[in-house]
């Protein structure tokens, strides 16, 4: 029995991107293709096979312990930064501002598909979702920076839409363009109270 469902929810990769230096700033530089090892993003200050671990994880490990990166690249989702976008007040909302290493469209509540999800290209390169991407207040500058006045709104809007982190679980190409076929854990939703 197959421990992953492939889905009939295929989106299309509609933005590509990479964060150089992220202690130099959070936002995304464009790209039409990007290679993804098993150590990330070639390029993406986020990669690495491992990271010190950070206040989403403070509870488990003291901040700056050793751990997995299965935060490698953040996809959002383009109808929910469209929905962003409108909340905000700004026409279009620009992948870059967050971060974002890949905008996906066509996949509904993209932001909720389940952990151990695989997006998988027509190619074969695969990412594995590690869990929601919660939304914080770093991308308000460089929305203020071509919207002033906007980027306040962004960790409010954002709430239940800044899509999902990930990792690589099978290395190859990302373009512009590519089909992502959604396949997800066959297992049923976690009832601790039955």
């Amino acid at each position: 029995m197959p421990a992953l469902i492939k889905t009939k929810h295929v989106g299309k990769v509609t933005w590509l991107g990479r964060v150089p230096d992220r202690d130099a700033a959070l936002s995304s530089m464009p790209a039409q293709e990007l290679e993804a090892l098993y150590s990330g993003i070639v390029g993406e200050d986020h990669g690495g096979l491992t990271r010190p671990s950070c206040s989403r994880v403070v509870t488990q490990y003291p901040k700056g312990t050793d751990i997995r990166n299965t935060r490698q690249i953040c996809i959002v989702s383009a109808e929910e930064m469209a929905a962003v976008a409108a909340e905000i007040g700004v026409e279009a909302f620009d992948p870059s501002w967050c971060g974002a290493g890949m905008v996906i469209e066509g996949i509904p509540d993209f932001t909720h598909i389940p952990p151990s999800s695989r997006l998988q290209t027509e190619q074969g390169t695969t990412l594995t979702v590690d869990m929601e991407n919660q939304p914080c207040h770093l991308p308000a500058p460089y929305i203020d920076a071509d919207a002033p006045g906007h980027g306040r709104g962004f960790k409010a809007a954002a709430k239940d839409r800044r899509g999902v982190t990930a990792w690589v679980e099978r290395e190859g190409k990302l373009q512009v363009g590519d089909m992502v076929t959604l396949h997800i854990p066959a297992q049923r939703g976690w009832q601790p109270e039955s």
